[in-house]
């Protein structure tokens, strides 16, 4: 149990609903990552949890008390409900079409964002998104309760607790990267000096890596001349977890349609969500460049390409996932023999086979424009039984805790990159095997429980001016 009373809030919750045929809700899933890892670290310790219904089924499912049941062990689940509109606005609009591109430096910004009537009706929504979820934690809480808040989506939550209950412990963890002035600077005036002070009033806030709380603290004081608290705090692998999961039957299962598809030759993986930001598409023209420059690894490599859908109401992800679909073709007419294909692409939303292609790579390639942590990074070198290699983008949160064991890159740069994956490649057995031991430390220092302490110490903390 803890010894204080604490309140994670979060866009999704440790457990969402689907509809079955007649028409009553059912458990469908622990909705994301982030949910995920949250639910395992909050089991038995007599946490609550504010989450969304994000949809009917949600909202039946709470309303009946399935919800409750449901969250996990010594977790009280309170979803909270709102219009479609409001979180549609919230969530697509602001959070995701806006927020996230500009804090993953992805807007083109000689044509996007524009900002007129329409959006700021949206963010008017992404308020009351927020003031929704401060008048549940207002009415659940304590005196003195801790309040971990949980990403972009409920950016200004912080500064809404902070005038209706000054007497909470308010915590702010980013788990993207946060945009740097320059970019920051796109975001109507009104908009972004609301996220800096409201964000600024919580105790703390956290990052994944110091390159993103260097970007908020100078986003910080460009915006509004406030310098506040900030602190890092990298998430780390549920090792033993994670080893148990791949040594489950699914899991070897898959393993053997892992080494059906490599048949004998080098292995190079990826695995992601199908999204802008994780850089799939430059992945495939530096493996394009790797063929074309280094000739024989003709037949005698794979590139695996496992990535799941995402976010599919927007049209960017939408246009995005057609066109790495249409490379990977492109790529497999233009080099494919009658003996050998060279790119497998995989979009079916397969957890085992995920891990089985991280235990069995040759090289493992992580290559996103810019990324808030990256545990696939972290994930691979831990249970790979082939010595493998990481090929790591420069921009992954991951990457200053790696760097010593791997090959970085610029993301942005597909001639490096595909000199990285021939460098990769041809490592010697010796060196290769030193450094998959290398990072394979690295990669465990830290544990998920380390991330949740450094929260809860961040909560507590007294400060002195």
């Amino acid at each position: 149990m803890l010894d204080v009373e604490v309140i994670v809030a979060s866009n999704r919750g440790p457990v969402s609903f689907i509809f079955d045929k007649q028409n009553r809700p059912v458990v469908s899933s622990s909705g994301g990552g982030l949910a995920g890892t949250l639910k395992k670290l909050l089991l038995g310790r007599g946490a609550s949890w504010v989450a969304c219904a994000m949809g009917e089924a949600d909202s039946q499912a709470s309303k009946s008390g399935l919800a409750a049941a449901e969250a996990g062990e010594g977790i009280d689940l309170a979803m909270v409900d709102m219009d479609s509109t409001t979180y549609h606005m919230a969530y697509d609009t602001v959070a995701n079409a806006t927020l996230w591109f500009l804090h993953h430096h992805m807007m083109d910004l000689s044509r996007v964002p524009r900002f007129g009537v329409r959006w700021m009706e949206a963010w008017s929504g992404y308020r009351e998104y927020n003031r929704i979820f401060s008048d549940e934690i207002c009415q659940m809480a304590g005196e003195g309760a801790v309040v971990l808040v949980q990403d972009y989506h409920l950016s200004l939550l912080p500064g809404m607790l902070a005038k209706a209950r000054p007497d909470l412990k308010v915590v702010h963890f980013f788990h993207t990267p946060f945009a740097s002035p320059e970019f920051f600077r796109a975001l109507p005036d009104t908009a972004a000096r609301e996220i800096v002070t409201a964000m600024a009033t919580a105790k703390s806030c956290g990052f994944h890596s110091s390159k993103w709380a260097d970007s908020y603290l100078r986003s910080c004081v460009d915006t509004a001349s406030i310098q506040p608290s900030s602190f890092v705090s990298s998430l780390g692998v549920d090792t033993e977890s994670l080893r148990t999961e791949v040594e489950s039957e699914r899991c070897i299962e898959a393993k053997s349609w892992v080494e059906n598809i490599a048949d004998g030759r080098s292995l190079i993986v990826r695995t992601d969500r199908m999204e802008p930001s994780k850089n799939i598409l430059r992945g495939l023209w530096a493996f394009d460049e790797l063929l074309s420059e280094h000739p024989e690894w003709v037949e005698r490599v794979i590139f695996l390409v496992l990535t799941y859908p995402s976010r599919q109401n927007l049209p960017e992800y939408l246009a995005y996932a057609s066109e790495v679909e249409t490379t990977a073709d492109y790529l497999n007419d233009k080099w494919s023999t009658r003996s050998w294909s060279p790119v497998v692409l995989d979009t079916s939303d397969d957890y085992y086979r995920s891990l089985a292609a991280l235990s069995l790579y040759d090289v493992l390639m992580v290559n996103p424009v810019r990324d808030g942590l990256n545990l696939v990074a972290k994930e691979g070198p831990i249970i790979n039984e082939r010595h493998g290699s990481l090929v790591l983008s420069r921009e992954a949160g991951t990457f200053s805790e790696l760097q010593a064991a791997v090959t970085g890159v610029n993301p942005y740069d597909i001639g490096e990159t595909s000199t990285g994956l021939h460098e990769a490649l041809t490592l010697g057995l010796t060196e290769r095997a030193a450094r998959a031991s290398q990072l394979a430390k690295l990669a465990s220092l830290r544990t998920p429980e380390d991330w949740l302490d450094d929260q809860l110490s961040q909560a507590l903390a007294i400060r002195t001016i």
